[in-house]
C-alpha cells in the first residue's frame, strides 16, 4: 500500500478557531502520492447554518483552487485581509498547491495571479464543468478529492525541478522563526537577493520579504492560540521585530486587533 503524505499547512491561519470549528466542518486531506510534489493538501469546508458565519483567515503565501460560485477558481496569494461569509447549507473543496507547485500549470509567472481570483478556464484554458459538478454533487470529501486529482492529472504539467528548490526555501522561511531577513534566505539558497526575488516572483507570486514576515505573523498567531502565557516583548524580539510595538502594528494590520487583545478574545487569558 502506498503511504500518502500527511497534510501540512498552518492551522493557525484560521482565526478564532474555536468558533470556526463549532459551526464549520473543516478538514485537510492528503494528496495522492503522484501529485504530492505539486499539491500540499486538499481542504474541505462544509456548513449548515441558521445564520451567516463570517470567517477570517490570515492569507498565506500559497495558491489555491476552490470550487465556489458555480465554478472552479484560482486564488493567487492574497496580501490583504481575507474574510469569507458562509450562509445556508453547502460545501466546497479546495486544492492548496505546494510552494511553487502551481507554476508548472501556468504559461507565465505565478505573480500574475497575486491578489486576484480568476476562473480556471481563463487561467488553464480548459473546461471545468465536469469537475465542478463532481465536487458539488458529491457528499464524501474523498470523492471530491479524487475528482479534483483526476482533473489536475489531465492538465499534465511538465516536470519542473525548481519546484522542489522553491519548496525547500519556503520550508526554511516557514519553520525557522529565527529567519528574519530575505538576504539571509538568499544566502541559504546561494543566490543574490535580486535573483531570489525573481525566483519568488516566478514561483511563489510574492517576494521573500513578504513571505518571511507573513510566517512570523503566523508564529505570533500560534502563540496567541496557545494555552501558555506569552511575553510579547520577548516574542517580538525572537521573531525579528524591532520591538513589541512593531509586532503590534504588523499583527494588527493583518488580524485587525493587537496580539494580546486577540489572545484575550480567543482564550480568555491575558499575557
Amino acid at each position: 500500500m502506498t503511504t500518502r503524505p500527511a497534510p501540512t499547512g498552518r492551522p493557525h491561519a484560521l482565526l478564532r478557531p474555536d468558533v470556526a470549528t463549532r459551526v464549520l466542518d473543516i478538514r485537510r486531506l492528503p494528496p495522492p502520492a503522484d501529485l504530492a510534489g505539486l499539491v500540499d493538501y486538499f481542504w474541505y469546508v462544509g456548513w449548515d447554518l441558521e445564520s451567516p458565519h463570517r470567517q477570517q483567515v490570515v492569507p498565506q503565501p500559497c495558491v489555491d483552487l476552490a470550487v465556489e460560485a458555480g465554478g472552479l477558481w484560482v486564488h493567487g496569494v492574497r496580501r490583504r485581509p481575507f474574510v469569507r461569509v458562509q450562509s445556508g447549507r453547502g460545501h466546497t473543496l479546495g486544492t492548496r498547491f505546494r510552494a511553487g507547485g502551481v507554476r508548472p500549470f501556468l504559461s507565465g509567472p505565478v505573480s500574475v495571479l497575486t491578489d486576484r481570483m480568476r476562473p480556471v478556464p481563463e487561467v488553464f484554458g480548459v473546461d471545468d464543468a465536469a469537475v465542478v459538478r463532481a465536487v458539488l454533487d458529491a457528499h464524501d470529501p474523498q470523492v471530491m478529492v479524487e475528482a479534483t486529482a483526476d482533473f489536475l492529472r489531465r492538465l499534465a504539467p511538465a516536470p519542473d525541478p525548481r519546484v522542489a528548490e522553491v519548496a525547500e526555501l519556503m520550508g526554511a522561511a516557514e519553520h525557522d522563526p529565527g529567519l528574519h531577513r530575505a538576504a539571509d534566505l538568499a544566502g541559504r539558497a546561494g543566490l543574490g537577493l535580486r535573483s531570489l526575488e525573481r525566483l519568488f516572483g516566478e514561483y511563489v507570486g510574492v517576494g521573500p520579504k513578504w513571505v518571511i514576515q507573513r510566517f512570523r505573523i503566523l508564529d505570533a498567531a500560534a502563540a496567541a492560540h496557545a494555552g501558555s502565557d506569552v511575553d510579547w516583548a520577548d516574542l517580538a524580539r525572537r521573531l525579528g521585530f524591532a520591538d513589541q510595538a512593531h509586532l503590534v502594528r504588523a499583527f494588527s494590520r493583518v488580524v485587525g486587533t493587537p496580539p494580546a487583545g486577540y489572545r484575550l478574545e480567543v482564550t480568555g487569558r491575558r499575557g
